[in-house]
């Protein structure tokens, strides 16, 4: 691994866990792009090595800050990461029966449109 490397993971990673104990977001929301356009990952890497970082317990320190104050759903939780789970696995096996192009495409269809309504939600409850 080059020094620029090790230096681009560092960024992307500090800015997904500043981003992750502010909104709740990280992996396809700023590492898969992150890894994407700027260390140039193909798509399909990209998401395979985002998952990989998801994989291990990364906002630990930030779900015990909110756990601590009262704002963590434990029951919720459980339900949704074993639904989670058993959805990209499944989706997972999906992706690999399409063409590189089309998993592009619906990515950035995805961000648009989860921009646009971040968007619209913020101008409506000013």
């Amino acid at each position: 691994m080059s020094m620029y490397s090790l230096v681009i993971y560092i960024l992307i990673g500090g800015c997904a866990g500043v981003l992750s104990g502010l909104f709740g977001i990280g992996g396809g929301v700023l590492i898969a792009p992150s890894l994407i356009y700027i260390a140039g990952y193909p798509h399909l890497t990209a998401i395979g090595t985002s998952l990989a970082i998801l994989l291990p317990p990364i906002s630990i320190a930030a779900v015990v800050e909110y756990y601590n104050k009262g704002h963590v759903n434990v029951p919720a939780a459980i339900v949704i990461a074993s639904a989670l789970m058993i959805a990209s696995w499944m989706s997972a096996r999906f992706t690999f029966r399409l063409n590189g192009a089309v998993v592009r495409l619906l990515f950035g269809i995805f961000l648009v449109v989860m921009g646009g309504y971040t968007i619209i939600q913020g101008l409506l409850k000013k």
